[in-house]
């Protein structure tokens, strides 16, 4: 697709470069300088999102999306964000952008992998990648190339709009140390760790967000899988469960997205059409930042409070992982789309690994060492 650029950008890196410099306060007279605001039609559209408003960072991200379009375009284009239920189930979002009930929505690709299940790149792979890989392989490896020309199916264009980055491991009842001791454990897990904990003998269940903290307190699941401190605190998990475990290793970098009706998109002035892109990638970097700075002070708070924080054991790791590897070549021989997408994803993580490994690893590991944090 063809796309003349509204603030100047030639490329994603420079929309994020744009992002980073706080378009949220600065933006409001891009657009009259390039475009006559008074040629531009009025358009007024609603977001369906995947979450309750008490999560402020999940949310916010809609939220931010929508202020800026407002502020960049005077007025003239403004989008209104819902919480979960109000006009669409947090798990309906595709469905109410597709069937065109809502013009977009906010919400996660792997949430409807039964549709397809290649949608769960858009999201994240188990044991796959971090939050910058991630990104790095959306916006320059053909990732989301990819994931758009699954949701062309649907009648959907998406757009990166949010990351949590390495998550937790979730909120236990009991101890789990042996693979044993996740034999008929009922865990709420979503996405292809869903399929890789059956596989460990979990008996899995999908709920949404609003319901898991009384399910996990009324005995009706013993394990909860939800995002990271500063949410989790949030939602009362730690008054629930008294075990943390880490990492999540289903979602090491967790991508949230704008889905955007085709139609509704293909007929925005180009203007807007870039006006919410930048959006988008500006609420795709800031979610992030904002995770990784309050969840420090949220782990400390847990600590205090007397949450057990657990690592899995390395034989619950390796049986995951290996699990995990069967899952993916499995579909890959059953599902034409899922192998082209997964070779793709494979190869752009095999060279990410390699050059991270020699940055980021040893950069790490010696700072973290030297800091007395390991």
């Amino acid at each position: 697709m063809k796309r003349r650029h509204l603030l100047g950008a030639t490329s994603i890196g420079v929309i994020g470069a744009l992002a980073l410099n706080n378009l949220r306060t600065k933006a409001e007279s891009s657009i009259t300088e390039l475009s006559d605001l008074n040629a531009l039609p009025a358009i007024r559209w609603r977001m369906a999102t995947s979450w309750p408003k008490s999560l402020d960072i999940l949310f916010g991200g809609a939220e931010r999306i929508c202020s800026q379009v407002t502020a960049m375009t005077n007025g003239k284009f403004t989008i209104t964000p819902y919480a979960a239920g109000e006009i669409a189930k947090g798990f309906g979002v595709l469905d109410a952008v597709a069937q065109g009930d809502v013009e977009c929505g906010h919400s996660a690709s792997y949430y409807y992998f039964d549709k397809n299940p290649a949608l769960a790149f858009g999201t994240n792979i188990p044991f796959g990648l971090t939050a910058e890989q991630q990104n790095a392989w959306l916006y320059y490896g053909g990732g989301q190339e990819l994931i758009n020309r699954l949701y062309a199916d649907f009648g959907i264009i998406s757009f990166p709009a949010g990351n949590t980055g390495v998550q937790m491991g979730g909120w236990f009842r009991r101890k789990i140390n042996r693979v044993e001791d996740l034999q008929g454990l009922k865990m709420r897990i979503p996405g292809l760790g869903s399929e890789v904990m059956s596989r460990l003998g979990v008996e899995v269940q999908i709920l949404p967000v609003d319901q898991i903290v009384a399910a996990l307190i009324d005995g009706k699941i013993d394990a909860v899988e939800w995002n990271n401190p500063y949410d989790d605190e949030i939602i009362g998990l730690h008054e629930a469960a008294p075990y943390y475990y880490y990492p999540g290793w289903w979602e090491p970098g967790a991508t949230y997205e704008l889905q955007v009706n085709l139609a509704q998109w293909n007929q925005l002035p180009r203007e807007y059409q870039e006006v919410l892109q930048v959006a988008a990638t500006n609420a795709n970097i800031t979610m992030l930042a904002e995770y990784n700075a309050k969840n420090g002070k949220v782990l400390q708070r847990l600590n205090h409070s007397g949450t057990n924080f657990i690592p899995f054991s390395q034989e619950i790791l390796d049986a995951a992982y290996q699990e995990t590897i069967a899952i993916l070549e499995d579909y890959s021989s059953r599902d034409r789309t899922f192998r082209e997408v997964y070779g793709k994803w494979r190869k752009f993580r095999s060279q990410i690994y390699r050059w991270n490994q020699i940055n980021e690893l040893s950069f790490t590991n010696f700072t973290f060492q030297a800091a007395n944090l390991i």
